[in-house]
């Protein structure tokens, strides 16, 4: 594909990085929303008599709404214009942020997070079209790897932060915290970001037409898809009619939009770019970034308090040097895209992941602290040689008027990744556990010797300290019963964790059939 050659003849006038932190005020604040609320759930549940099933709503419905408008964002800007569009969604976004904080039941609570998903939904995209056109090619890298500090790191630090705001505030300020960033973001927006030349605006009056069937069939599609996520494990999956009956509705609907949008003169999304080779396959290691970096920081949280007894704030702990390692390493890894080719990169990155990933599938139940904190450090270090140059891939040979387009298609992917994977191992999880405890269970029989042994001790021990030899043998099994069933979940999160770093290595291979990227010292025409 022909990239155009003035490409990079639009800079602003503005120091690029000055815009790249506005930005990423935005970006920051929209992706710590996806994660801070989860450990306030029980409290959002207790303070507006509300059922902790019913709260759940609180994540489900800000997902659907942000899913939505993602790959929208194109359209919009087309619309309103890109930096009006942007201001409007960050308005959006803090408006409603404040009326979460001070939503008196649980169905306005709904409804306002359905408005901060759509305000949301425009920010990751358009931050990342901004700083594709603020920056000349041979700077993109370091620019996206401090936008990936926003995208990347939120999602590590969001259950901490949350944690810490609810037991030392009240889950109100979880909300209320974003209102000084979104007035801070406006206002810096306002003042340094403009929109460029090649962002041609059209309005109604000029021809540009709602795509009503195609924005219909999104919308359904998407919503149906992502409340089956969030609501499959709950439900038994496909054991609910309601689960099927959505799952049904929404792959329909997402193949309608499909066949409609490649068919239509003026689609609300542009799904041509997926021609492009290297565009498609960075679309799809993003969504294998979304699985494996929001499943695994599921996973681990729940390992820790679960079967070692952390503490929320402790295990909060245990994941941020973690997200301090990326904030370090990123910064390197925009350097190195100046001199290394990005598919090169991503390889080593996924490596690394699958590593970390593999030394995390060897945990037992008495595991030391510094070893959780090690595994993570290295599995998220694989994660910085991932996010950025992804990206690099992605845009490389999209031209300039379809960045805005691109950005909402590969974000989505990242978003309904992460909301796969968190799905993914949830579900394995319980499915794991059962099956180990199946075959554990096996060794409990009279005629095994070790069972008898630790059975004799136990009752042993507990008769010398008191306890009649009926409801000693009764707490007995009963404590070794205990121990098998930590002992099959074990496995299970180290079958999780192991299967994980399979998905790193297993995508590796995609990364021969990129178009080679040659990296970019010096500015000038873009390789093709």
């Amino acid at each position: 594909m022909e990239i155009a050659a003035d490409r990079d003849t639009f800079l602003p006038e503005v120091n690029p990085w000055l815009i790249a932190v506005t930005v990423m005020l935005a970006t920051f604040m929209e992706v710590l929303d996806t994660s801070v609320a989860n450990v306030a759930l029980p409290h959002i549940a207790g303070s507006l008599s509300a059922g902790v099933d019913e709260s759940t709503w609180v994540l489900t419905s800000y997902l659907v709404s942000n899913a939505i408008v993602l790959p929208l964002t194109g359209w919009f800007s087309t619309l309103f214009g890109r930096k009006r569009f942007y201001i409007g969604c960050v308005i959006l976004f803090t408006v409603s942020s404040f009326a979460c904080g001070l939503a008196p039941s649980l169905p306005l609570l709904v409804i306002f997070r359905v408005i901060q998903g759509a305000g949301g939904g425009g920010l990751q995209p358009i931050s990342q079209a901004i700083l594709v056109d603020s920056f000349p090619r041979e700077k993109q890298g370091m620019a996206m790897a401090v936008y990936g500090m926003g995208v990347v790191v939120a999602p590590t630090i969001g259950p901490t932060l949350g944690g810490w705001i609810t037991d030392s505030f009240s889950w109100r300020w979880i909300f209320f915290l974003n209102v000084p960033i979104g007035v801070l973001s406006v206002i810096m927006t306002t003042l340094l970001i403009f929109d460029p030349p090649h962002i041609i605006r059209k309005t109604l009056k000029q021809g540009l037409k709602i795509d009503f069937i195609g924005l219909g069939l999104l919308t359904v599609g998407l919503g149906f898809l992502q409340i089956v996520l969030d609501k499959g494990e709950r439900d038994d999956w496909f054991g609910s009619h309601f689960i099927l009956l959505a799952t049904i509705i929404g792959i329909g609907a997402l193949i309608g939009t499909v066949w409609w949008e490649l068919t239509t003169d003026q689609p609300v999304i542009d799904l041509r770019l997926f021609k492009d080779r290297n565009f498609v396959i960075s679309t799809l290691m993003m969504y294998v970034l979304g699985v494996v970096l929001y499943g695994t920081t599921v996973l681990l949280p729940i390992l820790l308090q679960t079967l070692m007894g952390y503490t929320a704030m402790q295990s909060g702990l245990v994941l941020l040097p973690g997200g301090a390692i990326l904030i370090l390493i990123l910064p390197a890894v925009g350097w190195l895209l100046g001199r290394v080719e990005p598919r090169w990169l991503v390889v080593f990155g996924m490596v690394m992941a699958a590593v970390g990933l593999f030394q995390l599938s060897h945990f037992t139940l008495d595991v030391a602290m510094r070893t959780p904190v090690y595994d993570w450090m290295v599995s998220r270090a694989g994660v910085a040689f991932l996010f950025v140059p992804i990206n690099v891939m992605a845009f490389y040979f999209v031209p300039k008027e379809k960045t805005n387009n691109a950005t909402g298609l590969i974000n989505l992917a990242r978003n309904i990744g992460g909301s796969m994977g968190i799905s993914f191992v949830t579900t394995m999880l319980d499915r794991r556990a059962q099956f180990h405890q199946d075959r554990l269970i096996g060794n409990f029989q009279p005629g095994n010797h070790d069972y008898l042994s630790a059975l004799h001790n136990l009752e042993h021990l507990l008769t010398s300290r008191g306890m009649d030899a009926v409801h000693a043998m009764i707490q007995a099994r009963a404590m070794l019963y205990g121990q098998l069933q930590r002992q099959a979940m074990m496995q299970s999160f180290v079958d999780n964790f192991w299967l994980m770093a399979m998905i790193c290595l297993a995508v590796i291979p995609l990364m021969f059939l990129m178009k080679k990227i040659k990296p970019q010292k010096s500015s000038g025409m873009a390789a093709h």
